[in-house]
């Protein structure tokens, strides 16, 4: 995740990065800082928490003629989010700003350490900046000592440098994290991960492609691939319309954030997977100690990825656990025992009634813990311990990135409780990490399906109603596609599980019901399709998304094959989302802002 910005010219500097750093908070706001070197003086701020914190320790400083600087917003990945870890990282006469992960850091950071250099933050980060100085002794200039600094590096990153050695100069770096320099008619160079910053202050842009390093001065853009080759910059106009940038040629927010679910969740993986181990550094060690128990509290979406929880931390962590729907929970005068981890999830982390039943679970004496996207909302403050989804700003009202965020945030910790309590040998642990790595790849939008998607949208606008069925956790993958479909399109869909069809549900088969079927080639894949048979059978419209062809269906959404259940549950999630988003669009709605729903439930 992350934010970073970077200016040269003659303005203010400190408000051009503030501004700046305004527009990619949503990208994370643990904490905040900016560098600035004018002449042979760096002035260096950071702050914890949000941009306001450093707004107000930056109120009284101002620079008045040529400089540089850098900014960063963080999320944090490496070492808690503190002063000490806040970007810029600071060497004896440079300054550095980074997103993405070192994986090679530890073998650097120990030769350093070596070397008898000093560290002050426990991030990947800091090593970047003593590479770059350690270098710079041998070498003959800045650029060559950061050349081969970069060359030293293993991982994702985009990279911003400032030395006193080239203090008119802007070294840049960028491999699988994004980055662009923007210019204007003043002859201003500005930097940032994403264009929204420079709207307004730019009227061309350069993205940067992996491999891409160099540095910008007031004169000069020098790029190089990572062949060493230099080439020349591809300018781009950049649109003035900040709304349209913010959607990035997208029709909808909502379609925009399916689309981003595999670099969101690429974000909240990050730093927390080794080779055999899940690693959450926020949670304290002992939080599990004595807990026999784990109560599932949310509502909405988010209640659904407590299911979808229930499943993974009965198999994997063998931990008795029960889920809740939040606004029954708090009323119900229900029965806690101290034995209990109560964990509550919403995007917002301001969900009135799940709030409310965190209260609850503090005044009885319960260890806390919430899963939420937004750092400072009040679950946070309130509970022991708290995971960041990592999602990002997700405008939609409709949920889509933020449940498949949640549903990762689970698979790991189930992972991480199951170390704990060894209910999982080192080899399926091993492997289950190796499988959340292909999350990402599993949940990108492929054209040829949301191709398909749009076609069979218009089939799908009539009828007296929706089921969404699945066996296991699919479902609440059901559930939440049924879900999905109702907030955008208006039209009634209800989730069940397939086995409860001849329970009374399949009264209602007829053309006019329109099924959509989950069939996971390794999840109760024969039980599971019996059950669409049954309703096949009763002349029932059935739409079946499966890798497995499926003849009785009257349509077939094939999926990829996959090496595990999950895998296909989150490729079968981005269909369903599709499928809800194009029937909604066809029928003319408003798919950012469905009619009656709001984002964040603030009140009961």
């Amino acid at each position: 995740m992350c934010g970073i910005v970077g200016y040269l010219g003659e303005r203010n500097t400190k408000e051009i990065l503030l501004d700046g750093l305004k527009e990619l908070e949503y990208r994370g706001y643990d904490s905040a800082g900016i560098a600035v070197l004018q002449g042979n003086d760096f002035a260096n701020y950071k702050a914890v928490g949000k941009l306001i914190n450093l707004e107000e320790k930056t109120k009284d400083f101002i620079t008045k003629g040529f400089a540089v600087g850098i900014g960063h917003t963080r999320w944090a990945t490496h070492g808690k989010p503190n002063e000490l870890n806040a970007h810029p990282h600071l060497g004896e006469e440079s300054y550095v700003v980074h997103n993405g992960i070192i994986e090679n850091y530890a073998e650097l950071k120990k030769e350093l350490l070596a070397d008898n250099i000093p560290f002050l933050s426990q991030t990947d980060t800091e090593v970047i900046v003593h590479q770059f100085e350690k270098n710079l002794k041998s070498a003959k200039n800045a650029f060559e000592a950061f050349s081969t600094t970069i060359q030293e590096l293993e991982g994702a990153y985009a990279i911003l440098l400032v030395t006193k050695s080239e203090p008119n100069t802007i070294f840049f770096a960028k491999e699988g994290s994004p980055m662009l320099v923007g210019i204007n008619t003043e002859g201003e160079k500005y930097f940032a991960s994403s264009d929204t910053p420079l709207i307004g202050q730019c009227s061309d842009v350069n993205y940067f492609e992996d491999g891409d390093y160099g540095y910008v001065s007031a004169d000069e853009i020098a790029i190089f691939d990572r062949e060493s080759k230099q080439k020349k910059p591809i300018f781009s106009k950049l649109t003035q319309n900040k709304l349209s940038a913010q959607k990035d040629g997208y029709r909808f927010f909502m379609e925009k954030e399916i689309y981003e679910q595999s670099d969101v969740i690429s974000d909240t993986l990050m730093g927390r997977l080794s080779e055999d181990a899940v690693i959450f550094d926020e949670l304290d060690k002992n939080l599990f100690d004595d807990i026999h128990e784990i109560k599932l509290c949310a509502c909405g979406t988010s209640y659904h990825s407590a299911l979808s929880a229930s499943y993974l931390f009965e198999r994997y962590s063998k931990i008795k656990t029960s889920v809740e729907i939040a606004s029954e929970f708090r009323y119900r005068e229900p029965i806690m025992s101290k034995d209990t981890l109560f964990i509550v999830i919403s995007q917002s982390g301001e969900t009135a009634d799940t709030l409310e039943t965190l209260k609850m679970a503090k005044k009885a004496g319960l260890k806390t813990l919430v899963i939420c996207n937004v750092d400072n909302s009040s679950m946070v403050r309130l509970a022991d311990s708290s995971i960041l989804t990592r999602a990002g700003i997700e405008k939609g009202v409709a949920s889509t990135k933020a449940f498949a965020t949640q549903v990762t945030v689970f698979w790991m910790l189930s992972l991480y409780v199951a170390k704990l309590h060894n209910t999982l040998s080192s080899q399926e642990i091993a492997k289950q990490i190796s499988l959340l790595r292909e999350v990402p790849a599993s949940v990108k939008v492929n054209d040829e399906m949301h191709e398909k998607m749009k076609r069979l949208s218009k089939r799908y606008l009539h009828g007296h109603g929706f089921f969404f069925i699945g066996r296991d956790i699919f479902f609440p993958l059901a559930l939440e596609g049924a879900l999905k479909l109702k907030e955008i399109s208006y039209l009634h869909a209800e989730g069940y599980p397939s086995g409860e069809m001849k329970h009374g549900p399949i009264a209602l088969a007829d053309p006019e019901l329109f099924t959509i079927a989950l069939l996971p080639e390794h999840m109760l894949y024969e039980k599971a399709k019996s059950n669409v048979e049954e309703l096949s059978a009763r002349d029932s419209t059935v739409c079946v998304i499966s890798p497995k062809i499926f003849t009785k269906a009257d349509d077939f959404v094939q999926t990829a094959p996959h090496k595990d259940y999950m895998l296909e549950f989150f490729e079968m999630m981005v269909v369903l989302q599709v499928l809800s988003l194009e029937i909604s669009i066809r029928l003319g709605n408003d798919v950012d802002m469905p009619r009656n729903l709001a984002k964040s439930v603030t009140v009961e």
